[in-house]
């Protein structure tokens, strides 16, 4: 079943990174990314940003593939997806998840 509201995602997002070793390498991920877009942004490295996504995705797609065993919530629900990464990295820097 596709979720049709954030709130249905956000539940099967949570499902699929129940595992502790998928939620630490899609925060590293998460941050990594962030910091090679902003710093490319910043110092005008463009190489920097464009490997920004592939950085972040290698962390998220290794932490499904290798340790979680389930596929992507990226293909269903990119932006959704994105969103969520960010929520749940905050979440854990909070103690809230």
């Amino acid at each position: 079943m596709r979720p049709a509201t954030y709130a249905e995602f956000w539940l099967v997002y949570l499902k699929a990174h129940a595992h502790p070793g998928n939620r630490l390498l899609h925060a590293v991920g998460t941050v990594l990314g962030t910091g090679l877009l902003l710093g490319g942004l910043v110092l005008r490295r463009w190489d920097w940003c464009l490997a920004a996504p592939v950085v972040g995705y290698a962390f998220a797609w290794g932490g499904h593939f290798g340790v979680e065993g389930n596929r992507p919530a990226t293909f269903g629900h990119p932006l959704w997806s994105l969103y969520s990464d960010y929520r749940m990295l905050l979440l854990m820097l909070t103690g809230g998840l």
